[in-house]
Parts: structure tokens; C-alpha cells; sequence
């Protein structure tokens, strides 16, 4: 037999990270309850049983399908943390924000907003899932800023916690505005706006 024949029988092999990525923009597009299992599989291009063999349930899928997006285009995010002052890390996030909700590869917005916003009972897993990612970039900021007030880089008139929940609010409406049809342009002079009502400095 050839090494390209397959044994009859035989179940199809698929690429694990293809189907992901794949699962992760039919969510990203429709939000987890809009998101039908044959959605999901048509464009994973697997089976429902393949599907169940691989990841697991729906919530299951999701999860892994956050993580994915938090590795992928949500990683500017956890970039700009190693940024070297408060004010670039900040101005990272926002112009990051703008960049992905709108790039022409991927649907426009963010999936960790955007996908189970608002669900009925089947979805409150996927909701807390993303309730929790939130959670977890602002608290990962606060603790940025607190070090930055620490080392002297932002003033102490600065409660890092508000300056972080500032931050992601105004990045995660930045990805609501791109889902509605803002551009690039316009979202970026927006972050700037945002970066300017802020002290960054002891001046």
C-alpha cells in the first residue's frame, strides 16, 4: 500500500489546530449561542463525533477556543505588559485593541466581549468563561500599574486599580465600536484621546 492510501474504514485525520482556528472565528462571528454544533463542525470540517473525541462539548470547544484567541489575536495584550513605562503599556493595549476588532483576516470585534454578552441558560458557562478572561487582563494591568507606581513611573495620585478598569473599558469599546463598522483610523484616534485624559507623569 501506498503511504498515501488510507485503510477502508479508516476514520478521516484532521489537523487539530486548523479545526480550532476554524471554531474559534465561527464563534467569534456568532457568539457562542449562535453558534450551531453543525456550524461549528462544517467549518472545522470534522464530524460531531470527531468533534466530541477532540474537544469535548460545546463548552469545552469554547474554552479551548478562548485560550486560542488569548495566544492569537488577543496577544497584544499580554505584550504590552512588558512594555517599559505605564503610559506605553497602556497605549499598547489600545492601539492593539483597535488593530485586531478590525483586521480584514478575522471577524471585526472582539471575540472576549462580544461572544456571550448576553445568553440563556445554556450559555452561562461560556459566559462566566469570558466574565473570568476580563477579569483576568484587568487584574493583570492593575498589578502592572501598581509596579509602575512603585518604581516611581506613574504618580501616586494614581489608583492603578481604576487607571486599569479605565484601560480595558475603553479597549473593549473600542471592539464594540469596530463591530459596528469604525475604522482603524477613527478607533486609533479615539485611544489616543483616551491616553491624553490621563496623568502619566509626577508634571
Amino acid at each position: 500500500m501506498l503511504p498515501s492510501q488510507t485503510k477502508p474504514g479508516r476514520p478521516r485525520e484532521f489537523d487539530p489546530d486548523y479545526a480550532l482556528e476554524q471554531a474559534m472565528r465561527v464563534f467569534w462571528a456568532k457568539g457562542y449561542e449562535g453558534a450551531s454544533l453543525t456550524d461549528l463542525t462544517e467549518a472545522m470540517g470534522i464530524t460531531r463525533s470527531s468533534m466530541y473525541a477532540a474537544f469535548g462539548n460545546k463548552d469545552d470547544l469554547f474554552q479551548r477556543v478562548v485560550e486560542r484567541y488569548t495566544e492569537g489575536p488577543a496577544s497584544y495584550g499580554i505584550r504590552a505588559l512588558s512594555e517599559p513605562t505605564a503610559r506605553e503599556v497602556a497605549q499598547s493595549i489600545l492601539r492593539g485593541a483597535a488593530a485586531a476588532s478590525t483586521s480584514p483576516e478575522a471577524p471585526h470585534g472582539c471575540l472576549g466581549v462580544q461572544a456571550a454578552l448576553s445568553v440563556g441558560d445554556n450559555g452561562l458557562t461560556a459566559q462566566k468563561v469570558l466574565i473570568d478572561w476580563r477579569h483576568d487582563a484587568t487584574a493583570r494591568l492593575e498589578s502592572r500599574f501598581l509596579r509602575a507606581r512603585a518604581e516611581g513611573d506613574l504618580p501616586e495620585t494614581q489608583d492603578p486599580r481604576t487607571l486599569a478598569t479605565y484601560i480595558t473599558t475603553v479597549a473593549y469599546g473600542i471592539a464594540v465600536q469596530a463591530a459596528t463598522g469604525t475604522s482603524a483610523a477613527e478607533l486609533r484616534r479615539v485611544a489616543d484621546v483616551a491616553m491624553n485624559a490621563v496623568a502619566w507623569s509626577h508634571d
